[in-house]
């Protein structure tokens, strides 16, 4: 954990405490927080992803059946701000269309090519659906990321909180957001918790066994619940303008990151 992450750990703790909040819950706040990496628009360092246009396939590859999203340069990513299991170099193409919902492991929708690979720009035919604009990543932040209220009260209190354990999780929020927790503005999110105007896909990817409490502290975080990750996530913004402050998820698990089996991806597609 950097000194700046560990400074934002401490003011949460001095300001949670101001407000009487439980000890053991805002070490649960900090214990199941996630690094993230979070890329914008603007700077001028080097290229971390590039969003829409034509993306670059290996030679021979099948074309994805949906749109292209991003590409995101791994080698550029600081080492173990993700918190997954990712590859040091090559590149992580994301794909999605417009549709709304949940497609529960699409295997064309993330694709790892990894460094050296010879590859070509190859445009994608969707119908009347253009490539999506094009444009280059080059600011980054690397920083904890929370869980949302909800998500972190069902897997402290199981599937049914009572109200104030509902209340204490929003009151841990807002101390945390107080303190400088918040999400810069940012179109692409690697790693960390979700962001979501509905509901968390990482809850959502689990099976009803991996859903419940485990039997020790009451949590979900260990395995088979706990496996399951945020690969990635956009913000459409303008680019798809049918969805009200529109998102695409990647959710994957863990391990099969690191395996390298990105054709077990989950997708998520929501809007406001």
């Amino acid at each position: 954990m950097t000194d700046a992450s560990m400074d934002r750990m401490n003011r949460f703790r001095a300001e949670a405490a101001s407000r009487n909040l439980p000890t053991e819950e805002v070490e649960e706040w900090i214990r199941v927080a996630r690094p993230a990496v979070y890329a914008a628009e603007g700077g001028d360092g080097p290229p971390v992803a590039r969003i829409g246009g034509d993306p670059l396939l290996p030679h021979g590859a099948p074309k994805p059946s949906d749109p292209f999203v991003a590409s995101i340069d791994l080698a550029a990513l600081p080492p173990g701000a993700t918190g997954l299991p990712l590859p040091a170099d090559g590149h992580l193409l994301l794909f999605s269309g417009t549709e709304v919902g949940i497609e529960e492991q699409v295997s064309d929708a993330v694709l790892y090519v990894p460094a050296g690979t010879p590859t070509t720009p190859s445009p994608l035919e969707h119908g009347w659906r253009a490539p999506y604009r094009p444009r280059e990543l080059r600011t980054v932040w690397h920083q904890p990321s929370a869980q949302m209220p909800e998500s972190f009260a069902l897997d402290r209190w199981g599937e049914l909180p009572e109200d104030e354990q509902f209340e204490l999780a929003d009151e841990l929020s807002d101390a945390w957001a107080h303190v400088g927790g918040y999400r810069p503005s940012w179109a692409l999110q690697i790693g960390g918790h979700p962001v979501s105007p509905q509901n968390d896909p990482v809850h959502d990817a689990r099976t009803p066994e991996e859903a419940g409490p485990s039997q020790q502290g009451g949590t979900a975080h260990e395995e088979g619940a706990g496996d399951w990750a945020l690969l990635a996530t956009w913000r459409c913004g303008d680019d798809i303008t049918e969805l009200d402050s529109g998102v695409a998820h990647w959710v994957i698990r863990r391990r099969d990151v690191a395996d390298r089996r990105f054709d077990r991806v989950h997708r998520y597609v929501e809007m406001a």
